[in-house]
This record gives C-alpha cells, structure tokens and sequence, in this order.
C-alpha cells in the first residue's frame, strides 16, 4: 500500500473523534466486490463473524475460525481504501486469556492489513481489552446483545428488560469506555439504555438495534440489502430487495439457455480471417 494511500484511510483514532459528530456509517463486509461498492460511502467496513450464518449458512457465528476471518479480511483489504477496516476475533480466539487475545490478534492485524479487531464482552473482557491496546491493538468494543454468547443468553434476544440487565448494560458500558477501546458497538439493546450508555461513555457508540442517539449506525449489509432472507431482525431496515432481483435475473436467463435466446451472434466468436 502506498503512504497516500494509507494516509487516505480513515483510522480508529479519527473514527474516536467523531464522537458526538456527524453519525459513522458503519456496515459489514465479507468479499473484494462488496468492499469496493461499499467503500466510498462508509466510515468503518467491519468484516463480522456474522459471515458463518451469511455466507456459509452455519446456525450461529460460534463455529467461525480464525482462518475464515482471516481470509475475507484480506478480501476485504483488497476492496476497501478509504474505510477503517474492523475485523471479528471469532468464538474463542480471545477469551482465554488475554495474552492469547493478543496473539491471535496480532496475526489478524499481520495477515490482513486491517485496522483493528473487535472482540464482544463488557466487565468481564476490559482488562483484555487495556491489555491489547497498550500493545499497539486498536480494538473495538461490543456489549448488549452478544451472538457469540447465543448458546448460554438463551437465544437471540434483546437485553435490557430487567433490573439486572440495565445494571450489567450500565457496568459494560463504563468498562469498555474506559478500557482503551476506540468505540463500541452497542447491539439488541433497550433504547432507553443505549441512549444512556452514549452519554455516559467518553468513546462512540455504534448502534444496531439500540438507539438513534447512537454516535453510529451499522447493519448487516446482506439484510439491509436483501440478500440475506433466512429471518429480518427487529432492526433491520431493508433499503433494497436485491434477492428477489437475483431471483428474477436468474429465471430470465434461465428462460433464455432452454429457448436458445442466449447467447446471440454478438455473444459468440468467428473465426478470423
């Protein structure tokens, strides 16, 4: 990558600064084709571990491997020049210990080129978080609703709906503000508590399904588009429905190969003379 090109690139430390701004457009990222279409009009491309359920039709995130983020945060690297690239440490790679987080953090940033990984957990994950960070690991936070923790939170559900929810959203989100980490993203929480958490905390707030008072907004691009058609969340807004257009595209040529419309002259060679 050249110095202007990396100059070019928005950074953790500038996306820290806007807090209290103009909201981060945030969405996710997974191939080379998406990155360079989303690019131009994002602040911050995350490669998310949402990619297991998305791409590879897995139940959860929690069967996704280090290898597997890796290898679409290159894509996504090869995609994206202006975005600050964020890449998932998946189930397992950091919670451990936190040296271990280190680690395989350190081979994310080597291997891909990003910018920073995120790692779920509130309390309970901001020494690992002060840990990664004073060694040079810019890392974003995320509280509320965490899918990597589907198994023992008992499904896919907001948070927030009881006195000890609020309690725990509250520590998280004083942890993780001052643990080192430039944002957070706060996802499946009760409005009230994400417009609360983002007052009270130093850093920027990223918000799915949380509160419009957020510092940013992200989605799941394959939702917000409508690629993605197994469920819709709650907080999801579909802003297209490409599926159903793929569909349609792929019944016309279809259509096409069976009436031998396609190919035409035009889509054939001759041999030259």
């Amino acid at each position: 990558m050249s110095t202007a090109g990396f100059a070019k690139r928005l950074t953790p430390c500038r996306i820290r600064a806007m807090k209290g701004g103009t909201p981060i457009v945030c969405l996710t990222a997974y191939t080379t084709p998406m990155a360079r279409l989303l690019d131009e009009h994002c602040d911050l491309l995350l490669v998310g571990d949402s990619l297991g359920m998305v791409l590879y039709g897995m139940e959860s995130t929690v069967s996704v491997t280090l290898d597997m983020m890796i290898a679409h945060g290159k894509a996504v690297m090869r995609g994206a020049t202006r975005s600050c690239v964020v890449v998932d440490m998946p189930f397992g790679s950091y919670q451990e210990t936190r040296e271990l987080a280190y680690r395989n953090a350190v081979r994310i940033l080597q291997e891909t080129g990003c910018e920073a990984v995120k790692l779920e957990g509130g309390e309970e994950m901001a020494e690992t978080i002060a840990f990664l960070t004073a060694r040079g690991v810019p890392v974003l936070g995320h509280i509320g609703l965490m899918p990597q923790q589907v198994h023992t939170a008992g499904g896919y559900r907001s948070v927030g709906h009881s006195d000890e929810e609020v309690a725990k959203i509250r520590r998280d989100a004083d942890a993780i503000g001052s643990s080192g980490a430039f944002a957070v993203v706060i996802e499946g929480t009760v409005e009230t508590f994400a417009r609360e958490a983002t007052a009270s905390i130093p850093v920027p707030t990223i918000g799915i399904g949380a509160s419009v008072a957020c510092d940013g907004q992200i989605l799941v691009s394959d939702d917000m588009l409508g690629l993605f058609s197994d469920f819709t969340p709650r907080f999801v807004k579909r802003y297209d429905e490409l599926g159903k257009r793929v569909g349609a595209a792929v019944a016309a040529y279809a259509a096409d190969v069976r009436s031998r419309a396609f190919p035409t002259e035009k889509h054939t060679f001759k041999r030259r003379s």
